[in-house]
Parts: C-alpha cells; structure tokens; sequence
C-alpha cells in the first residue's frame, strides 16, 4: 500500500459507519424495546465490525498521519473487541460497571480532544460517553432503568455516527446554515 494515499475522509466514513452501526446494535439491544433482543445479542456485530474493523481503519488513519481519528478508531476498535469477546463470560455486575466506566473515560477524552470537530465529532463521542456513564452507573447500582437509558443515549449515539458517514458518501448537509434562518426585528 502506498504511503501517499490519502484516507482521511474514507478512513473517517468507513469509521463513522462501524461505530454507528455497533452503537446502533448495542444501544438497542441495551433498551430492552425489541423482544427477546438484549446487548449480549451485539456482540458479534461489536467483536468484528466494532473490534477488528474499526481498530484496522484507525491502524490506517495513523499511518495516513491522521493521529486524532487513528487514535479515536484504534482504542474504540479495542473497546468493542473487548466487550465483545467478554460479554456473557459471567463477571460480576460491577466488575462490567467498573469496565464501563472506564471506558467512558475514553470517550470523555475522545469527545474533549475533538472539540471544533462539530456535532458528528464531539457529540457523538459525547454521547457515548453519557451513554457508557450510564451504563456502568446502572450495573453497579443494578438500576435497569439507568442500563435503559444508557441504551438510548447509545443509539443516538449511533444514529448520529451512521448519520455523519451516510451524509459524507452522499453529499446530504451536516450543518445548519446561517442563511437559512430569518434574521431577528431590530429593536
């Protein structure tokens, strides 16, 4: 592969989309709202497309030079691998809090160092954040209702991320302009 290829928007499409859809896939099934249908259910989906995929895609962001997305990619392409590989091996309830929590971590420090990088960069790691937060808080305290809700946050969270890719391959807005809104009566 040759060094001077460029993979910043493709590396951050195909990355936007990994996320999303295993965000997407986990936060539903965290919500409990489909039948029979919970997290554990994603973990294929996070062990391959959110694990092995995303970590490859920030592997080549890095190497493209990119060390924001590369970094961001790669430890949330561990992240999934590791939840998905270890969901159902039958840890305590705040051993999986303590792991959620820390991983919110992560994304506290994904969403501060993506500042500027508009909605589909920071509010999507925001939200996982919130998300994760929630989350652990629920497994250690064994609130389903803070787990449900952390599940939602999620899949915004993942609507978002999907959202961001879908709109970059197909040229839809991402932004709000200015022009668009009326402007205020002077006084």
């Amino acid at each position: 592969m040759d060094n001077d290829v460029a993979a910043g928007n493709t590396t951050s499409t195909l990355g936007h989309l990994a996320l999303g859809l295993t965000l997407l896939a986990f936060g539903v099934g965290s919500t409990g709202v489909i039948d029979n249908v919970a997290a554990s259910d994603a973990a294929s989906l996070a062990t391959w497309v959110g694990g092995v995929a995303l970590f490859l895609v920030g592997l080549l962001a890095l190497r493209a030079g990119d060390a924001g997305e590369g970094t961001a990619y790669s430890a949330l392409g561990a992240f999934w691998f590791t939840w998905g590989t270890g969901v159902g091996d039958g840890g305590s309830a705040e051993a999986s809090g303590l792991f959620l929590l820390l991983w919110a971590l992560l994304a506290l420090t994904l969403t501060m160092a993506s500042a500027g990088s508009g909605l589909f960069g920071q509010g999507v790691y925001g939200l996982l954040f919130v998300a994760l937060l929630l989350l652990g808080i629920g497994a250690l305290a064994g609130n389903g209702g803070l787990a449900k809700a952390g599940g939602w946050v999620a899949a915004v969270a993942g609507l978002a991320a999907w959202y961001g890719a879908t709109a970059a391959v197909a040229h839809w807005p991402t932004s709000v302009s200015r022009s668009g809104r009326r402007a205020a009566p002077a006084s």
